[in-house]
Parts: structure tokens; C-alpha cells; sequence
């Protein structure tokens, strides 16, 4: 008797890290750790955001005693923003990170509290659309829908091949040799 195992299913997720203004230069090292943990940087930048564009990142965060030296210190300098890809990515980036209170991380991952990680799925989408307004952000089909989808472009793919006008055209002539 065969026992059927269900076929796997693969999901990738994606987050948003950022590497703060204060330890930018660290960039290589980052990368390095990132790479190392089974993530795939899909997307990266550099750039400066204005106290405005803070203001609109951390909105989340309007209101709270701490945002306006949030916002005062993320425009400080240059930071860079990646997306990160892996199988349950924002989990383990937040892993990485260590703890999300400041003071807390100041004590038990001094050099980790200059990273920024997605806190949940809506978030990352929402902060990933921010840094990077070109990326085109769809959900991921999985399980029948995934089947449905690849049938519908490997039927498209396969009358493209079959209808192309730039197929060469050969001539198959036999040649019968008699002896």
C-alpha cells in the first residue's frame, strides 16, 4: 500500500529591514549576518528621508512620547532599506533583532537596536510599499490556486511556442538513397 504525502507547500514572505542613520557603516556585516541566516535581499537602497517622510513611515507610532526624537533621529542621516525574502521571513527577522523596546535592547543587544524589522504581515506590505513605491506586492497563490495559476501561463506559454510567426521554416525533404 502507497501512502500519499501531501505535496509541500512553500511560502515566502517578505519583510522590511532597515539599517538606522548611526550604523550604516556596519552595512557589510549586516549583509553578511542577513545572507548567512537564509534570507535573500530582493530589494535595496540608500537614501535620507526628510522629518515629514519619518513622520508618514512611523505614523503607527503618532502620539507617543518617544516620536518626535523617532522621527528627529531616522532623518538624521542616510539609512538603507532592504526587503528580505525567506520562508516565514518576518518571524525570523524579528528574531534576529532581539526585543523591540529600546530600553530593553540597549541592555541585552546593544549593537541590534540599529535595525528596524516589520512588526506583522500588513505592516511589512505597508512599510515596503513606503521604501520602495515601484515594487509590485501581490499575494502569493499556494496549494489549487497556485495550480490554476502556473496551468493558465504554461497553456498561454505553450500556444505562444506553438503560434509564433518567427518560427523558421525548414524544409524536410527525404533523400532516398538506392543502391
Amino acid at each position: 500500500m502507497q501512502m500519499l504525502m501531501p505535496e509541500p507547500q512553500i511560502y515566502v514572505e517578505r519583510t522590511l529591514a532597515i539599517i538606522k542613520p548611526d550604523i550604516i557603516n556596519k552595512e557589510v556585516e549586516i549583509e553578511d549576518i542577513i545572507l548567512r541566516s537564509g534570507f535573500t535581499i530582493t530589494q535595496k537602497r540608500k537614501l535620507q528621508l526628510s522629518p515629514e517622510q519619518c513622520s508618514n513611515f512611523y505614523v503607527e507610532q503618532y502620539g507617543k512620547m518617544f516620536f518626535p526624537n523617532l522621527t528627529s533621529y531616522m532623518s538624521s542621516g542616510p539609512l538603507i532599506a532592504m526587503v528580505l525574502a525567506r520562508h516565514q521571513a518576518i518571524s525570523y527577522w524579528k528574531d534576529l533583532l532581539g526585543p523591540s523596546s529600546s530600553l530593553v535592547a540597549r541592555e541585552t543587544y546593544p549593537d541590534r537596536n540599529g535595525l528596524h524589522g516589520s512588526a506583522n504581515f500588513a505592516s511589512a506590505e505597508r512599510e515596503i510599499r513606503f521604501m520602495f513605491p515601484e515594487v509590485v506586492i501581490e499575494p502569493i497563490p499556494v496549494g489549487q490556486a497556485a495550480k490554476d495559476y502556473l496551468n493558465l501561463y504554461t497553456w498561454l506559454a505553450d500556444w505562444l511556442i506553438e503560434h509564433n510567426p518567427n518560427t523558421p521554416k525548414l524544409r524536410h525533404t527525404v533523400i532516398v538513397e538506392e543502391p
